[in-house]
């Protein structure tokens, strides 16, 4: 059973910081290619930051500089690590795995004030 869920989504000041978390259940992080993606009311989804499958990661412009993934292996969790929050950061953020298809978690509302 294959099974992703965020957390840490919440309510923060511009330049504030915020960790997500994406738990997951019936895979292993280190060998499947993983992202954070996030969408905005009226906006397609975006990609924000990925693992590759060979370990390798990739961010959006918007976010290089900013933000951090990162994984635990162990614990089969990643994490998204989200510094000088800006406004236009407002999204629900979801974590995705790529399997034999492509697998979403609930998503996490994080709202960033001015």
């Amino acid at each position: 059973q294959v099974q992703l869920l965020e957390s840490g989504g919440g309510l923060v000041q511009a330049g504030g910081s915020l960790r997500l978390s994406c738990a997951t259940s019936g895979i292993a992080v280190s060998l499947n290619a993983m992202g954070w993606y996030r969408q905005a009311p009226g906006k397609q989804r975006e990609l924000v930051a990925g693992f590759t499958r060979r370990g390798s990661t990739s961010y959006a412009d918007s976010v290089k500089g900013r933000f951090t993934i990162s994984r635990d292996n162990a614990k089969n969790t990643i994490y998204l690590q989200m510094n000088a929050l800006r406004p236009e950061d407002t999204a629900v953020y979801y974590c995705n795995a790529e399997l034999s298809t492509t697998f979403w978690g609930p998503g996490t509302q994080v709202t960033v004030s001015s």
